[in-house]
């Protein structure tokens, strides 16, 4: 997708992307690992790909999971979240 910031995104913009990486719906894995570098860049949160690929018990672990802690991590510090 290739937007510099998160608030470039719509939330379902930015959902559809997390699910093109749960989906690995990407030609090649370097492509896959530079979605996942992306969706680090973007969110800025502190556990990173963890967030899909470990996260933290009794988390959900769907992309519409990673999108909500995604939201509250940005929204309690003060980050900007999408564009409307």
């Amino acid at each position: 997708m290739s937007k510099n910031k998160l608030e470039d995104y719509t939330e379902a913009e930015f959902l559809a992307f997390i699910t093109k990486i749960f989906d690995v719906d990407y030609g090649t894995e370097q492509l896959v690992d530079d979605a996942v570098s992306e969706f680090e860049h973007l969110t800025q949160h502190p556990d990173g790909s963890n967030l899909i690929y470990y996260p933290k018990d009794n988390n959900d672990d769907s992309p519409e999971g990673v999108l909500e802690r995604v939201k509250k991590w940005r929204a309690k510090n003060g980050l900007p979240l999408f564009k409307k």
